[in-house]
Parts: structure tokens; sequence; C-alpha cells
């Protein structure tokens, strides 16, 4: 099998990987599939067991939690990390809001890039406690009295 030596020009906008190398970069788009998905398709399912970090290119996207919307993403977002860091169920849905286009990257695959590239992991580790701690105190809200 042949790696890939191009840069994904989507890849590149994303936030999450703008200091990277170039090296890095095409390590990043030798290891992503991409995919489309109509609106109204879910990408993730809250509960399931996740298997891949996914990168938003184009369109929004709907997170929603115990059936209720709590973000929204698009271009240059990614969801799906918490399931893989964590090694735990989904913690959310994700649907397409408009017809999107993502970055898809395996588990086995998305280990070996945080493991080659410890500023990423860095990074992706902050922003997954981040929306674990958001996610806990929208729980907390929702179990509240009138909330």
């Amino acid at each position: 099998m042949q790696r890939r030596t191009w840069i994904d020009p989507h890849l590149a906008r994303v936030p999450l990987f703008r200091g990277l190398s170039k090296d890095d970069l095409r390590l990043v788009s030798s290891l992503a599939t991409e995919l489309a998905f109509p609106a109204g398709k879910a990408i993730t399912v809250e509960g399931r067991t996740g298997y891949e970090f996914v990168v938003i290119q184009e369109g929004y996207v709907e997170v929603r939690r115990g059936g209720h919307a709590i973000a929204s993403r698009g271009p240059g977002d990614y969801v799906g990390e918490i399931a893989l860091i964590a090694d735990r169920p989904r913690t959310a849905s994700v649907v397409a809001k408009t017809p999107v286009s993502v970055a898809v990257i395996g588990r086995r695959e998305f280990r070996a890039l945080l493991d080659r590239v410890p500023e990423l992991d860095a990074q992706i580790r902050t922003v997954a406690a981040a929306r674990l701690a958001e996610l806990d105190g929208a729980s907390a809200v929702d179990g509240a009295p009138g909330g």
C-alpha cells in the first residue's frame, strides 16, 4: 500500500492541525478517509463504542445528548476524541444538520498519530477534558429541579 504524500487542504486549515509540520500533516492526511453524509444522518450514536475520530471539513453537525441539541460544530471542528481517549462509549450523538464532508481516522491510527505527535495529543486531551466538564455541567443542570 502506497502512502499518500499530499496534504489535504481541508486538514491543513483545521485549527487543531495548524502548528503541525508538513511531515505531520502528511501523516494525518495518510491516515484519514474522506466520507460524506446527507443531512439527518447520524455520524456517531450516544452510548455506542467509538471507533473513529471525525474532522468536519464541510457542512454542519449537531451534537445531541439525551436527544437534546447541546452544541453545533462546523468546518474545522472535530468530534469523537472522548470515546477514543477515555476508552468509553460515545458521550453524545452527532447528526448532520446539512450535507457534510468529513475526514475519519480510525482508533488504531488515531492512537498512533497521538504517539507520533505529542503536541497534538496534549491539545486534544485538553479539549476532551473541557468537553467532558461541559457535559458534566449540562447533566447537573438537566438533573436540577426546574432545569
